[in-house]
């Protein structure tokens, strides 16, 4: 069975709850100053079965200027609207205005409720019909049947009743999703069962014993008990009027206007990119700037609307914008929204959101206007295509994607597998499912090549790039998989080759230069003579008359060949003193079981500046071991 709300609207006193209590029973005025003023302030809700058994679920909704938002907030969810009009009063201020209204919100099914047609006589009723047939044209009630209704005679309500029969059978059903969204028209406390939120579920379906959030606060709660139309439920799903109780979560934390969803399936935002209808009947044009009030869902949020391509918008034009807001809101692409000047208020226009989640825009920039163009344009492929390119290295989740598509989870599923199998996206965190772009990657990885040219003209002698080094030149936030990844994947192209902590080009060799060659001549040449005592590094710099990185350089380049041994910091000897140390140690020490330092300082020559280096470095090497105050040969594996 299809789910469906019907929701009431039109002018203050055309008759709109008496419709709904004549055909249901149900006084929907449930407020004290709502029955002392005989007004409708807040919503009210009622339902009806229909005689094929059709469930249909009722919002009756304000009709005082006063009350607009209100009446924008039961809209939400509406499939279709009886649009109310008073036989003795025609169309009014309200009726126009809840008519751009219900036009904005996208509802494309409804019916005109002609009401208080006991006052008029026949002449006067054929007047007003014709009053309501320019009224309606080019609107989507255009060709609506009108039904003629007293509520003091009953007259019309079988027709009401036939004509939503076949109006229901008409609509299709909702389209199937995976994310569980319910705007908060209602909130209270109920003895027994603490904090009760209503609201008609959107999208998915939600089960006791469900995890959910509210957004924006991002509050997490979890669902106690579940009520549609006064009946205790499990589950509730898209197009039914929800109540819903949960554990812990105090009453003062929620609110109208804040959405219920899953945890960790919406994102908030401050700014929101959209496509925006000026109303007709404005007469100023609308100023770049222009300080509005943003209703959508059930809620209300005041901020500016920037207009990216022009200074000002004439009436009746449509054009792709960007909200910024005072407060943050949790939308999907595709939802409606109304737009309401912000003072004096009244409704200017509307329009659906292309991106829930942008940065920030620059005005009159091309590429800005190409990206929303292909947004408003509606290609789910090439929506995905943009956003993933533009999210660049960072990437994109699937609950992104999802927000930023308002695709059904399973359709998402099958494009970006899809994209993966043609290898336009490549998924980069499993777990989380993050996709990046395929240009992006191959721009990272064109990134790490350039790295490593440079850093292999600016350090000709190092054998290669530390890895942690060319992942901050990438990015400081480059995330760790995405840079396994690039490495895994460039070293597969055969374009570079990691040697340890070490990146380097494949066709990288260290070589030097003539210049270079000098310097190493002198280096060697100083460290030879010096044998067991050789100057510090700092003075050989001095003693060569160069520059000391050119010289730590070619050194390094010599412990890399294994002709200059380090030490300690600072402190180098050339490989062949070393070498006959090394066989004058094993011999004392296979002869005499152990060296004493006095010992091998007397073995030698060499001052204790040295000596200690030297000793502490064949135990660094595993050569030797220290044992109280002698050093014995290291045991060979």
């Amino acid at each position: 069975m299809k789910q469906i709300i019907l929701g009431t609207a039109g002018h203050i006193d055309h008759g709109k709850t008496s419709l709904i209590k004549a055909l249901t029973g149900v006084n929907t005025d449930r407020l004290k100053e709502e029955k002392l003023r005989g007004i409708t302030i807040e919503l009210g809700f009622a339902s009806i079965d229909l005689p094929s058994g059709q469930h249909i679920g009722i919002v009756d909704v304000p009709g005082h200027e006063k009350f607009v938002k209100n009446m924008v907030a039961g809209a939400t969810g509406i499939d279709i609207v009886a649009m109310v009009i008073a036989a003795d009063e025609g169309v009014m201020p309200q009726t126009r205005e809840h008519m751009d209204i219900c036009s904005l919100l996208g509802i494309k099914y409804g019916l005109v409720v002609l009401t208080k047609v006991d006052l008029v006589d026949e002449e006067w009723l054929e007047l007003v019909k014709e009053d309501i047939m320019e009224f309606t044209a080019d609107t989507f009630l255009e060709e609506a049947p009108v039904v003629a209704f007293s509520a003091l005679t009953k007259q019309g309500i079988q027709d009401f009743i036939n004509t939503l029969e076949k109006l229901s059978a008409d609509i299709p059903a909702r389209v199937s999703s995976g994310l569980f969204r319910l705007p908060v028209d209602r909130v209270f406390t109920m003895k027994g069962f603490g904090t009760v939120i209503t609201g008609t579920l959107v999208t998915g379906t939600v089960q006791v014993g469900d995890r959910v959030q509210l957004y924006p606060k991002e509050t997490t709660a979890k669902v106690r008990g579940i009520q549609v139309h006064n009946q205790s439920v499990t589950q509730a799903g898209a197009g039914l009027r929800t109540a819903i109780n949960f554990q812990g979560l105090d009453r003062d934390l929620v609110k109208r206007g804040d959405v219920l969803a899953r945890a960790e399936t919406l994102k908030t935002s401050y700014m929101v990119d959209v496509s925006v209808e000026y109303l007709a009947g404005n007469k100023k044009t609308l100023k770049n700037r222009t300080r509005m009030r943003l209703h959508t869902g059930t809620s209300e949020v005041v901020g500016n609307l920037i207009l990216l391509d022009r200074e000002e918008l004439l009436s009746g034009e449509t054009c792709a914008c960007q909200l910024r807001l005072d407060a943050p809101v949790a939308l999907v692409r595709d939802d409606h929204f109304v737009l309401r000047n912000y003072s004096p208020v009244y409704t200017i226009g509307g329009g659906q959101v292309l991106n829930p989640i942008p940065v920030k825009h620059k005005m009159n920039r091309p590429e800005v206007i190409k990206s929303l163009e292909i947004l408003a344009g509606g290609d789910k492929d090439k929506i995905i295509d943009l956003h993933l390119l533009e999210a660049g290295d960072k990437g994109l989740s699937f609950t992104d994607l999802s927000i930023m598509t308002n695709m059904a989870e399973k359709k998402l599923q099958a494009a970006m597998q899809n994209l993966l199998s043609k290898k336009k996206a490549l998924l980069i965190n499993r777990d989380a499912r993050v996709y990046i772009h395929h240009i992006c990657f191959k721009n990272l990885q064109k990134a790490i090549l350039n790295n490593l040219t440079r850093y292999h003209d600016n350090h000709p002698l190092k054998s290669g790039m530390p890895k942690e080094e060319l992942k901050s030149k990438l990015h400081s936030s480059l995330d760790t998989r995405l840079f396994n990844m690039l490495m895994t994947q460039t070293v597969k192209q055969s374009a570079i080759i990691i040697e340890g902590d070490l990146v380097r080009l494949a066709d990288h060799k260290v070589a030097l230069k003539i210049d270079q060659e000098e310097i190493k001549k002198k280096v060697i040449g100083i460290y030879l003579q010096g044998k067991l005592m050789p100057p510090y590094f700092k003075e050989v710099s001095k003693m060569i008359a160069i520059d000391p990185a050119q010289a730590r350089e070619v050194l390094m380049h010599l412990v890399n060949q294994g002709l200059i041994i380090k030490v300690k910091e600072d402190l180098y000897f050339h490989q062949e003193p070393i070498e006959q140390l090394k066989k004058q140690l094993e011999n004392h020490i296979e002869k005499n079981h152990e060296i004493t330092t006095p010992e091998f300082k007397k073995m030698t020559g060499a001052s204790r500046k040295y000596v200690i280096p030297l000793l502490e470095y064949f135990d660094a090497v595993n050569f030797t071991i220290r044992v109280g105050d002698s050093r014995k040969l290291r045991k060979k594996q």
